[in-house]
């Protein structure tokens, strides 16, 4: 129990350090290009990028109160710290859409993470998010970046495994080298970050769906996410069902940062530590 306690103690001082330094991470004024049309024609992005979209989600009961899940959401980025400049529109042929395909894990009324997964984000010179081109008209373009899914984020869900009404979901993901393509993405300096290891940091605000329409269906649940329940053959109707399967939709800020040194990933690695021997100490008394 003493262990447990300092090492509870070291993971929470862990935590608020390495948030401390992902804070003065984040890149601030870096430059955007929609059309990869390089850094002088770019435009200035104080923090983030605005992201808005849907999520399907598919519940595994695990057992002891567990689940495991698998998410495909797809979003469309058309503004930058809800300046209002749209991109198709500031920048023809700008359409900036992405995809998401992610797995986790999770307790029911309790909290979720990531275990992995992928973010890719095109760029479209047709504005046709929201179609049946490709998936949703979300992976329709050039793909100009691929990030992976790191472990972590998450968020808190309610008894059935739905995120929490307007809470806040997070994920981690990096860009090693060469996943950026050139041309879009620099810093505040005109350096192409297309060589560079990035981290991105994306915080979206859950809720439920209010009209799941069955195109949503067709591309987001059968198409991308591989689902085979009504709503995928013609005659049937999706119905979302609690604990199992349901959409989500999001809205919120992607931002770029610095790939922290290895100290800081030392502090991730005790903070995270001491989370799971907590979580598991909890699970055996219960």
């Amino acid at each position: 129990m003493k262990f447990l306690k300092k090492l509870s103690c070291a993971a929470a001082v862990a935590l608020s350090m390495a948030g401390a330094a992902h804070a003065e991470d984040v890149l601030q004024n870096w430059v955007f290009n929609p059309v990869g049309g390089g850094y002088s024609s770019g435009q200035t992005i104080g923090e983030y990028l605005d992201v808005n979209g849907n999520a399907f989600i598919q519940i595994a009961n695990t057992g002891n109160n567990t689940f495991s899940f698998q998410e495909n959401a797809v979003f469309n980025i058309v503004q930058a710290d809800s300046n209002g400049l749209l991109f198709p529109v500031t920048y023809p042929g700008g359409n900036i859409t992405a995809t998401f395909a992610a797995t986790g894990s999770g307790t029911f009324s309790g909290a979720f993470q990531f275990t992995g997964g992928t973010i890719n984000i095109y760029q479209d010179a047709v504005a046709n998010y929201g179609s049946t081109t490709g998936i949703y008209g979300a992976d329709d373009g050039k793909l100009i970046a691929s990030f992976d899914v790191l472990v972590g984020g998450g968020g808190n869900v309610d008894a059935s495994g739905n995120p929490i009404s307007n809470g806040q979901v997070t994920v981690y993901a990096k860009a090693n080298a060469g996943d950026l393509a050139s041309g879009y993405f620099f810093r505040e300096n005109g350096q192409d970050l297309s060589s560079e290891d990035i981290l991105a940091f994306a915080f979206t605000n859950a809720n439920g769906v209010s009209n799941i329409t069955q195109n949503l269906v067709s591309e987001v649940a059968c198409q991308f996410g591989g689902y085979t329940g009504a709503g995928c053959t013609t005659g049937t109707t999706y119905t979302p069902t609690p604990g199992q399967n349901f959409f989500v939709s999001n809205n919120g800020q992607f931002k770029l940062a610095e790939v922290p040194e290895p100290g800081s990933l030392a502090l991730f690695g005790i903070a995270m530590l001491g989370a799971g021997v907590a979580a598991r100490k909890r699970n055996k008394k219960a």
